[in-house]
């Protein structure tokens, strides 16, 4: 099944994009730093929506239109006073629905650490602007699970896995360079 396959596959770019994103985290000392944080997000969650948005059709993944998207980022970044103005990341070629899916298995699995986010936001202070990383409340579990049952039956073949695969990897990889200065010259 992917969802074995694609977490053991995905494990070393994914610890490294966790060590990013805490260490990030970690440095958060005002609303400021927190609207930074999100806009790397924003950045590049929003840039991989555009990307996958031709091949999640309601089809592929029904309930699409109820899951948590850059529009709560968006929202988050706007109630502290920040804009997403000229916000853009690159982002995995996505050309069909493995692809898609394999993005968006990042993406979902993002919330499943949201909570453990929420906690250390408090620690700093920080208690609003916080609705993406609630995710979907006591539902959350459930929402995960249903990802999951669609994202084996969207994969099945071992080109559509590897395709599937290679493009979670990517994304974890990719993810991490909108929190990592770019140095001029």
């Amino acid at each position: 099944m992917l969802s074995e396959k694609i977490k053991e596959a995905t494990k070393q770019p994914h610890q490294e994009l966790e060590k990013v994103v805490v260490q990030k985290l970690k440095a958060i000392q005002s609303e400021a730093d927190y609207i930074d944080f999100l806009n790397g997000f924003y950045a590049y969650f929003s840039s991989l929506e555009k990307a996958f948005q031709p091949f999640i059709t309601p089809e592929v993944l029904p309930d699409y239109s109820t899951r948590r998207t850059s529009a709560y980022l968006k929202k988050d970044i706007e109630e502290l006073g920040g804009n997403t103005d000229n916000l853009s990341a690159i982002v995995p070629t996505i050309t069909n629905t493995q692809q898609a899916i394999g993005a968006l298995y990042v993406m979902e699995g993002s919330i499943m650490g949201g909570s453990a986010i929420v906690k250390m936001l408090e620690k700093a202070g920080i208690t609003k602007g916080v609705s993406f990383f609630s995710g979907y409340g006591a539902e959350t579990g459930q929402k995960w699970g249903m990802f999951v049952g669609i994202m084996n039956k969207t994969a099945q073949t071992e080109e559509e896995q590897a395709q599937a695969i290679e493009t979670a990897g990517q994304t974890f990889s990719l993810f991490g360079n909108v929190f990592t200065p770019v140095n001029a010259g």
